[in-house]
């Protein structure tokens, strides 16, 4: 859809606001919002009352409020780059500011003016982003007279909520997307691709009613468990670079068969048997061993020959050729009811060698990890495309703000009046 322009420009002087509707201001954000600073909430913490608010809404309850009245919100550390538009009485944490609306100003057309600061390019260069509220004061926006400023905060709630539902539609597809994903893979590694066979029950929860001709066996009968091993970071990035070095935090880059994908940290192979780190061939399965990213039971195999650092673990199958499947089988096993409890979890190679599984004969895998690979890899694309059109969604919606709040287009008459709406 096209927007209309206004009929007159002039040049802001302003780079990132270029040519502006010649009757509006330009003013910096300290002309629309009073910055206060947040404070911390652990004194005034308590099991209902006000809001505490933090980069990503409201998370606890206060005994007391910061404010009383609309508000915009801007992080101060950590988090940015994702301002909230708040009413009511509430708390912040001490990592936000807080602002009061001037007079003459609409909160939610502060609220949009806010969504298109370059927070990039204002941000502290440091490991934890940060924003100086003198920065934040100083930077320039439109300011518009105040019935433009409704209009345009009318326009974009209304077209940023059409956006935001067609996103979490997208969201919810992936969602449907993903179960339906894990349904496939675990009916086909229990029940077989052949519903006519006999079944019978194997006392394991986890399997239920497998097929009769499947043999049970535990995971170590597939093959081998090794610990990875702790290297130095003095012996990393060596110069031969023989062996890639993967590290738990690796664990999410992958490619679209599930290969993970080279690191960037090396060791050399004398390192490798100084250390006596065992070095795992290609097609070795490798997954966390504590922490989140065991729990998610994110598991990966490796092209190519590499070491894993100490808080990874890898399981070398007997037979190369029964990888596929062992994954998808491997896939089903709830790591998290297996492992050590505790505040950072932990699981060690007893407690996973011992699950039991069942398994198919050597065609059987064969035949089911290929039916697996076609039915993943087309959901995998149904998913892409929904994570690709959630993407262009918010950067519509970025794009839409940006030319409403700077007047590159002139909404005014795609509201209705109040007296229109009422």
């Amino acid at each position: 859809m096209s927007f209309p322009a206004y009929e007159r420009y002039r040049d802001s002087g302003v780079k990132w606001l270029g040519y502006v509707p010649s009757d509006w201001n330009v003013a910096p954000l300290k002309r629309l919002l009073d910055l206060q600073n947040g404070a911390d909430y652990k004194l005034v913490e308590a099991a209902e009352g006000y809001p505490v608010i933090g980069s990503g809404g409201p998370f606890t309850y206060a005994s007391d409020f910061l404010y009383d009245g609309e508000s915009v919100l801007l992080g101060r550390k950590g988090t940015i780059d994702k301002p909230l538009h708040v009413k009511g009485r509430f708390w912040t944490v001490d990592t936000m500011y807080w602002s009061k609306i001037c007079p003459d100003v609409d909160g939610r057309f502060a609220y949009y003016s806010a969504c298109t600061i370059p927070f990039p390019y204002y941000s502290t260069s440091t490991a934890l982003p940060s924003m100086t509220q003198g920065a934040l004061n100083g930077h320039l926006v439109c300011f518009p007279p105040m019935p433009e400023q409704s209009a345009i905060a009318a326009f974009l709630d209304r077209e940023t909520a059409k956006i935001d539902a067609l996103v979490e539609q997208q969201r919810w597809l992936i969602e449907l997307l993903k179960e339906k994903r894990r349904a496939v893979i675990a009916h086909a590694v229990t029940k077989g691709l052949d519903p006519t066979v006999p079944m019978k029950d194997t006392g394991v929860d986890w399997l239920g009613k497998v097929p009769a001709h499947w043999k049970m066996c535990r995971l170590k009968h597939l093959g081998r468990f090794y610990a990875g091993a702790g290297f130095p970071h003095e012996e990393q990035g060596m110069e031969d670079q023989e062996l890639s070095f993967h590290k738990v935090n690796a664990l999410g880059q992958a490619d679209g068969e599930g290969y993970l994908l080279p690191s960037n940290n090396t060791v050399s192979r004398d390192t490798a048997l100084r250390l006596k780190a065992f070095v795992f061939p290609p097609n070795s399965i490798v997954f966390a061993k504590i922490g989140a990213a065991m729990l998610l039971g994110r598991l990966r195999v490796i092209r190519e020959a590499a070491c894993l650092d100490n808080n990874m673990m890898g399981f070398v199958v007997n037979e190369p050729s029964h990888v596929g499947f062992v994954l998808y089988l491997m896939s089903q096993v709830s790591f998290e009811l297996i492992a050590n409890p505790g505040t950072v979890p932990s699981l060690n190679e007893g407690q996973i060698a011992n699950v039991a599984v069942a398994l198919p004969c050597s065609s059987e895998q064969a035949e089911i990890a290929k039916y697996l690979n076609e039915r993943t890899r087309r959901l995998s694309s149904l998913e892409s495309e929904a994570v690709a059109a959630i993407a262009l969604l918010q950067e519509r919606r970025s794009a839409l703000i940006s030319a409403a709040v700077t007047g590159k287009i002139d909404v005014r008459g795609l509201v209705p009046s109040e007296a229109e709406a009422a």
